[in-house]
């Protein structure tokens, strides 16, 4: 997968993990030189110590010379190094390897032992003979006396190709121990991150996939108690939303259908008749203004699917301004006096003082009033009672519209601010779009306010709030 997630994780974890384990692999390697070398410097200490001990007893004569080359020997092939003696005079006297055999009765030192360094002992070994490369090493202990006198010295001759071999030995399990760990490392990255993060990130890849071509009913299943299944939880949320905005997209179309066809087929029916002269002349005015009066609900639900179009796309802008909505209220009554009139109408309205300035948008919050307004008075009953009040309430202003009239249902006061919702048949008139509180719902929520509906005993009221504000100037 071509610059994909997963592929740039692994080669960042593999990078972190070989850095890491190169920098451990390097340290442990000269670490474990240091040790080596100092533990195999403690080990020739205490085998000198002992060799000590024989030659000291050799020297004062308390053991034979049979006695001392073959307990030398036995440490020489303990620790695996030619072992050289030599007395307090520089003679050597006995040795553990034949090679040094002409060095046995020549003084190879003249000066004081413990002035003499390894060139030296290299020198000596050569001017009889007993030719040394430069991968020996030679370590020397002078041994002593109970007095402190200088008895003579013991020679270590040391192969530095032993000693590199066994580290290198060393330094091989160390890398190869390494690179195993870097690739079991890769290995367990490869596998939980494809396990935990690529796959389902490619699930709910497929998944988007499948929503964006309508299977908008696909869910994302992730069970990892982490992360991954809050996104995974997000997502499904997300595709809930989805599914419910392609539902209501399909019940709009649907509803937008049906009002508009129902109008059209009665304006096409009685236009047509009259073409065709099925219709009486003395009938032709009645027809007409039949068509008349669904040309005027097409215009009306046109009117209110532009209003509706401009609040869900955001062009519809708020100007807020100090605005008395008493005043507003009263302008909404007068344009509706002849409605008002022909139910035999009586409304009642309840200022709290003749003036109450409000911050708001003077048109939008025209436009809920009315649309409330139209509301109360299409379902309000003949002859019935709507009271309008404007009220304070802590730094808020109340506006309630209530009308006399049949009860909505609770479970559909849920959704009458859904667009083209139906209640039952008793609030539902062919005047209706079934917009208009949709509209009023949205202008509310722009100005951050809430607007809701209640039931009372003999009717429903609705109410809702605006900020006050001081009086303009």
């Amino acid at each position: 997968m071509k610059n994909s997630l997963f592929s740039k994780m692994v080669v960042t974890y593999t990078i972190i993990i070989t850095v890491s384990f190169t920098i451990l692999a390097a340290f442990l390697s000269f670490w474990f030189q240091d040790y080596f070398i100092k533990t195999r410097q403690r080990d020739l200490t205490r085998q000198a110590d002992i060799i000590e001990g024989i030659a000291t007893k050799y020297l004062t004569g308390a053991s034979s010379y049979e006695e001392l080359t073959t307990s030398i020997k036995f440490i020489s092939t303990y620790i695996n190094d030619d072992i050289v003696l030599v007395d307090s005079n520089g003679y050597v006297y006995s040795v553990t390897n034949i090679k040094y055999t002409p060095l046995i009765g020549k003084q190879i030192f003249h000066d004081d032992l413990e002035n003499i360094n390894n060139s030296d002992y290299i020198d000596a070994f050569n001017e009889y003979g007993v030719y040394m490369d430069e991968k020996i090493y030679v370590m020397m202990k002078v041994v002593k006396d109970t007095k402190g006198q200088s008895m003579g010295a013991t020679l270590f001759s040391v192969s530095t190709d032993i000693l590199d071999k066994s580290l290198s030995n060393v330094y091989q399990i160390i890398w190869l121990s390494a690179v195993f760990a870097v690739i079991a490392s890769c290995i367990v990255i490869y596998y939980f991150s494809q396990k935990m993060i690529v796959n389902p990130l490619s699930e709910m890849s497929g998944v988007a996939r499948k929503i964006a071509q309508g299977d908008v009913d696909k869910r994302v299943e992730i069970h990892s108690d982490d992360e991954m299944e809050e996104f995974a939880n997000a997502f499904n949320v997300m595709a809930d939303s989805l599914q419910k905005v392609e539902q209501n997209r399909k019940e709009f179309i649907s509803n937008v259908s049906h009002e508009l066809r129902s109008p059209m087929t009665s304006i096409k029916g009685f236009i047509g008749g009259i073409l065709d002269g099925v219709v009486p002349d003395e009938k032709h005015k009645y027809y007409l203004n039949i068509a008349y009066e669904e040309i005027q609900r097409l215009t009306r639900l046109i009117n209110d699917l532009l209003d509706l179009s401009a609040v869900e796309s955001g062009t519809y802008k708020l100007e807020k301004v100090p605005v008395d909505i008493n005043e507003i209220v009263r302008i909404c009554i007068l344009r509706n006096e002849n409605r008002i009139r022909n139910k035999n109408l009586d409304v009642q309205v309840f200022f709290e003082g003749s003036e109450l300035w409000v911050l708001t948008d003077g048109d939008k919050i025209t436009q809920v009033v009315t649309n409330l307004l139209d509301n109360a008075i299409k379902y309000g009953k003949e002859d019935g009672l709507i009271q309008i009040s404007c009220r304070k309430k802590g730094k808020k202003a109340n506006i309630s519209i209530f009308n006399e009239g049949s009860n909505i249902d609770e479970e559909d006061i849920k959704h009458i601010w859904e667009r083209f919702y139906k209640v039952d048949k008793s609030r539902t008139q062919k005047v209706s779009t079934g917009l208009g509180l949709s509209i009023v719902k949205k202008i509310v929520s722009l100005h951050d306010e809430e607007i809701w509906a209640c039931n009372k005993e003999n009717g429903v009221e609705f109410i809702f709030t605006l900020q006050l504000a001081k009086k303009s100037m």
